[in-house]
């Protein structure tokens, strides 16, 4: 099967990545780490704009982030769904389309800020951050989306994610 692209698509999707500065004051995590999730401080709780980390400049403390929507990338995520008080209580197994959040929640893993929660654990809403995809793994190419938790107790793992970015009502 032959894949061809049209020009005025390849044209059009010239300079469509998004990777823009932000101040780490303006960063719900302000203490950026290159390659993590990241999620900008809003109005409103919830209705942020996320992205991945690319680039930390701790001398201007400023942050370059990839807000490109439909941008892959791996992360950690939790499997967890909910809370209970400031407690994990709930967790399902990670399938391929569900939604992730950027969890602002205490009870995370160190360096993991993703899980399936669309509240933290103070019930505060989570913005949405992208969506579990498929993912080759580094040695055969193979997609290993079997490898993602299946089970309710609590986990995290590597997934791929497609996150949101900007221009598609995540803010």
């Amino acid at each position: 099967m032959t894949i061809t692209a049209r020009s005025h698509y390849q044209e059009s999707s010239e300079s469509a990545q998004r990777h823009w500065e932000i101040p780490h004051d303006r960063l719900e995590d302000t203490s950026p780490v290159a390659s993590y999730p990241a999620a900008v401080l809003s109005q409103i709780t919830g209705n942020q704009v996320t992205g991945t980390l690319l680039v930390i400049d701790d001398v201007d403390d400023i942050a370059i982030i990839d807000f490109t929507c439909s941008m892959v990338y791996r992360h950690t995520v939790r499997n967890v769904d909910g809370y209970s008080g400031s407690a994990e209580n709930s967790w399902a197994a990670i399938d391929i389309g569900n939604v992730i959040f950027y969890d602002r929640s205490a009870t995370m893993p160190a360096g993991t800020y993703l899980s399936q929660s669309a509240n933290d654990n103070l019930g505060a809403a989570n913005p949405q951050f992208g969506h579990v995809v498929p993912m080759a793994d580094n040695a055969t190419w193979d997609t290993d989306e079997a490898d993602y938790p299946t089970a309710a107790t609590a986990l995290t793992a590597t997934c791929g994610v497609m996150q949101s970015g900007a221009g598609t009502g995540s803010w």
